[in-house]
């Protein structure tokens, strides 16, 4: 349901998360080849993040990306309305049209009523959970890992 980018992108702030020091700047290779995602790829994707204040990124040798606000401030949504936007929330399942403009012309979709509620909680879910959240359950499990 979400795009690669997107996915790419969450990856990428709990990464940033997980790894940020005071004052210290994570650079782009490092956060490439740690999430093996290609660096260039890659620097659009914190490019955007940044340029809507997510992060903070330097130029330079010394430069790089951190979180420009705390990880518990930064929900999944506000990920992916940035880089998807809102319309995973908003389409049809199977692509008909907007559930919306389908229920408001009484021709929902076969699924429309189903999805509805998925969809809510899908909202939800990506409203309430945080970044900070996320890197928390991470640290506590010793087992897992995320790259």
């Amino acid at each position: 349901m979400l795009s690669n980018t997107c996915k790419y992108a969450v990856r990428s702030v709990i990464y940033l998360a997980l790894n940020q020091q005071e004052d210290k700047k994570i650079g782009i290779k490092q956060i490439s080849k740690d999430l093996d995602i290609p660096t260039p790829f890659l620097g659009k994707i914190l490019q955007t993040l940044a340029k809507q204040k997510m992060l903070l990124s330097n130029k330079g040798p010394h430069g790089g990306f951190s979180l420009a606000i705390a990880a518990d401030e930064i929900t999944l949504l506000d990920i992916v309305s940035i880089i998807d936007g809102l319309d995973v929330f908003e389409n049809c399942m199977i692509g008909m049209n907007s559930c919306q403009s389908a229920h408001e012309n009484n021709r929902p979709c076969p699924v429309h009523d189903q999805f509805c509620e998925v969809r809510s909680q899908m909202f939800k879910l990506f409203k309430e959970e945080t970044i900070g959240n996320i890197t928390r359950r991470i640290k506590n499990k010793e087992d897992y890992y995320l790259l």
